[in-house]
């Protein structure tokens, strides 16, 4: 005990020194509020950050809108007009996602999106406007790498020290690691901001918004709806969504109320004109509740439910390859991989950039046996977005062929993951002796 006793202050002064050189080594200003801040990341590994997590991400979360493009190119107007009046220049980048779920996220680097869950539960341009401010400022002000930077001290105290003193001398090592985790970007846009980056992201969000000429009304009158719906049952689709990342509180509705009384509610409403640009998603908006209600069908095993709802929403809307999507699930659920692969056909010659579209595809063509057409799914599939299924598919593509080392090598990557995509590319190398 009296070793154990004698050994406890050392190590103290050890870690206290350790995190005193971080804190010193670690010191930024924060570029929206003037603040100086712990910061453990530089902002190339912003960049790199954003640069190679956005396209993952986007695949992750629904894939890009692709029916309406002029809605899209209107998104991105809005977001860059108030970018424009941001406290700091970064490379800003807005599209629109092909989800239900009312969401809108930031990665470091300027990098955002907003589902069409969320914008058709908007009423005008000003309030698109205040979302998106709030989502620069998110960016703006180093919130990512704030965050990041707590973990790594985190981590580094756990370890008395040693890694986080090795993360400062070579951020940039740190970054590599950080981006070939892979679930870096998930964990930045899905866990909870603290409260003080959101009050901030509000306050200046609704100071961007009001450089940019919106009346930063809709931010207070925003806010409020939220927290209208969050006091209902289970906030819907939100819980998942806004909500999980950006909780909303009658304190954000205060300050807001606060910061509009500073800045008056003066400025572009936008309503008119939000309204004609969101048309189509809203007119569509009962067809993307039948796909839904589909999906959700599907995940119960009811298929003949699964494929009502898809030709419901079809119905209503031809030219959106999720609804095909839907279609060819069910039919490959049920075994006719022939008009499951039509149907993935259909969903691709509508929307080509959605990694699952050319996955589904891929999946079907293999079981049919039209192997290189298969591999050209796959591969596209794997090049939007790397996925165990995939590789287990590319795996069994190349079996069949007869090339065991490709064959290998993809299944070795399915194998990494813990599922049943998994677990049977496990199976298939022991089968290969491997």
């Amino acid at each position: 005990m009296y070793h154990l006793l004698s050994i406890r202050p050392a190590c103290s002064r050890f870690l206290a020194t350790a995190l005193a050189v971080l804190m010193l080594a670690g010191c930024a200003v924060n570029p929206v509020t003037g603040d100086r801040e712990f910061s453990l990341v530089s902002e190339e590994w912003e960049l790199e950050v954003g640069d190679e997590h956005y396209p993952l991400m986007r695949q992750m979360e629904g894939g890009d809108y692709a029916l309406d493009r002029e809605l899209v190119e209107y998104v991105r107007e809005v977001g860059q007009r108030v970018a424009a009046e941001a406290d700091r220049d970064l490379p800003y980048e807005f599209t629109v996602l092909n989800s239900s779920v009312p969401n809108a996220w930031a990665l470091p680097g300027g990098k955002i999106a907003i589902n069409r869950g969320l914008l058709t539960e908007m009423e005008s341009e000003a309030e698109l406007a205040a979302v998106l401010g709030h989502e620069v400022v998110h960016a703006a002000a180093r919130h990512g790498a704030q965050r990041q930077s707590r973990q790594v001290l985190m981590q580094g105290a756990v370890m008395a020290g040693g890694l986080a003193v090795g993360v400062a001398t070579d951020r940039q090592e740190y970054a590599a690691v950080a981006l070939l985790a892979g679930g870096l970007g998930a964990q930045l846009i899905g866990q909870r901001h603290s409260r003080d980056a959101e009050r901030e992201a509000d306050e200046f969000g609704m100071v961007y918004m009001h450089r940019a000429g919106y009346n930063p009304e809709a931010a207070v009158d925003l806010q409020e709806t939220f927290v209208r719906i969050s006091e209902g049952r289970d906030g819907g689709g939100f819980a998942q969504g806004l909500f999980a990342s950006h909780p909303p509180s009658e304190e954000r509705v205060r300050n807001n109320r606060r910061k509009l009384r500073e800045l008056g509610a003066e400025g572009e409403l936008g309503r008119e004109r939000y309204q004609e640009k969101t048309a189509t998603i809203r007119r569509l908006k009962p067809a993307y509740e039948a796909h839904d209600q589909g999906r959700r069908a599907l995940r119960d095993d009811d298929l003949d439910r699964a494929l009502e709802k898809a030709e419901e929403a079809l119905a209503m809307e031809s030219g959106e390859a999720l609804f095909h999507a839907l279609r060819g699930d069910a039919l490959a659920t049920r075994g006719d991989m022939r008009e499951a692969e039509r149907a993935y056909a259909s969903a691709l010659e509508r929307d080509d950039g959605w990694f699952y579209h050319h996955l589904r595809r891929g999946m079907a063509r293999e079981s049919l046996g039209e192997l290189a057409g298969a591999r050209d799914d796959l591969r596209r599939s794997v090049e939007l977005m790397p996925t165990a299924e995939a590789h287990y598919f590319l795996g069994n593509v190349e079996r069949r062929d007869g090339n065991r080392d490709a064959a290998l090598d993809h299944y070795r990557r399915a194998a990494q993951s813990d599922t049943e995509t998994g677990r049977r590319a496990r199976q298939a190398l022991e089968e290969m002796g491997a």
